[in-house]
């Protein structure tokens, strides 16, 4: 009852939220017209004041000493990007960014956890970040906020079952041919299942790229992740990787497509992630308050 209760409160986060998100654009004009290779730039900043949907599906190949083999895990997130500028003179950034996973994630044997029984697949834990930093397009970009994590998962492998919080922030550089910087999120649990693990954990997403022609970029966006509860040799896992993006146009509306392999030269001993595959399609929306 309690998980049925969790995922309708998931499921109307989604009914209000995303509609939002697709509500009909004042006008196409400024889409139709934009210039790719500068929205290619200036996607990467998190405190952009460009409002997009991003769909990306990551396809992780899993190995350790727990389990005999390799499994794998797939997870699609819906990620609607909505920047607000506040004050007086529009002078500050307000972002929210809701994360909606669908998660494949394999179950094990209670008896033997080295081998896996099946894969269950169903909602994940929905993520939300909030952001606030100065109304820049470019140069050196910062901001700060915070981030939540509610047990909205459809099944035990799919999430942990906390309600998690705790601070985020941001620092980037947006140049020309350059951009790099890093989102820093930690999360620990503050209510929920007690028969649950506590969570103590940081991710940091890194970025490296450069713009090439043709509204095209080269580089990699891996995320780092850290978890404190763990021993010393299943705690961190450091992925590297690289990747291409092109933005282009389906009719009016500018699509940032984008496909990267990331290898973890650090990884948990017993069970993390070895390799993922990356794929990501984010289409470009007109503000519906504008």
């Amino acid at each position: 009852m309690k998980r049925m209760i969790r995922a309708a409160i998931g499921v109307l986060t989604v009914l209000i939220i995303v509609p939002v998100s697709f509500a009909a654009p004042e006008s196409e004009d400024s889409l139709a017209t934009a210039d790719l290779a500068e929205l290619d730039r200036k996607l990467n900043n998190p405190l952009t004041k460009i409002w997009s949907l991003t769909f990306q599906n990551n396809t992780a190949i899993k190995d350790g000493d727990a389990i005999d083999g390799s499994e794998y895990s797939n997870t699609l997130f819906f990620q609607p990007f909505m920047p607000f500028e506040v004050g007086a003179d529009k002078g500050t950034m307000l972002t929210f960014r809701p994360v909606f996973p669908l998660a494949t994630q394999p179950t094990f044997n209670s008896s033997d956890s080295r081998n896996s029984s099946s894969h269950e697949t169903g909602l994940g834990d929905v993520q939300l970040l909030t952001l606030v930093g100065p109304n820049r397009g470019g140069g050196l970009v910062w901001g700060a906020g915070g981030t939540f994590v509610f047990p909205t998962a459809t099944d035990d492998a799919l999430g942990k079952e906390k309600y998690q919080a705790g601070p985020a922030a941001m620092l980037f550089y947006i140049g020309k041919p350059w951009v790099g910087g890093a989102m820093v999120q930690h999360w620990n649990s503050v209510a929920g299942e007690d028969d649950r693990d506590d969570i103590n954990r940081t991710e940091i997403q890194y970025t490296i790229r450069r713009s090439i022609p043709g509204a095209m970029s080269i580089g990699m966006g891996p995320t780092v992740s850290v978890d404190w509860e763990e021993d010393s040799d299943n705690q961190l896992t450091f992925p590297v990787g690289l990747g291409l993006t092109k933005t282009m146009r389906w009719g009016k509306i500018p699509v940032k497509v984008r496909g990267e392999v990331h290898y973890s030269v650090i990884s948990p001993d017993d069970y993390g992630d070895e390799w993922n595959f990356r794929v990501q399609v984010t289409p470009v929306i007109q503000n519906p308050f504008r």
